[in-house]
């Protein structure tokens, strides 16, 4: 049975960097689509960037050129290297996984069947 745990988040000054790591127990790669999602209060869980099984790489325009999704096959990690942090980073972020490389879209949580709890990222500006 897959879980997953988010960390490395915390607090961070605007400008400055942070890593967010995901830590994927009982998983195996093959198929897969993986991916951060953000969350503010009031508002939906919205994707963040995602990364398949073929190397295929997609973020939302506000992160592209700030941040970087990778795997770590080695550790079995997933993680989000994120520069350049805005106040508008600030939200929960989580990690999840789709099954199918097929589903990998960034505006749509019900594709995803794993999820973790999420970490707070919280920039000042």
């Amino acid at each position: 049975q897959l879980q997953m745990a988010e960390s490395g988040g915390g607090s961070m000054q605007a400008g400055g960097s942070l890593r967010l790591s995901c830590a994927l127990s009982g998983f195996t790669w093959g198929r897969y689509c993986l991916a951060w999602f953000r969350q503010v209060p009031g508002k939906e869980r919205d994707g963040v960037a995602t990364i398949d099984d073929n190397n295929k790489i997609r973020y939302i325009g506000s992160v592209e050129g700030r941040f970087t999704i990778s795997v770590d096959k080695a550790k079995n990690a997933l993680n989000l290297q994120m520069n350049n942090l805005r106040s508008s980073d600030s939200a929960m972020y989580y990690c999840t996984y789709s099954p199918d490389n097929d589903w990998c879209y960034l505006h749509e949580t019900k594709y995803y069947t794993d999820w973790g709890q999420g970490t707070q990222v919280t920039v000042s500006s």
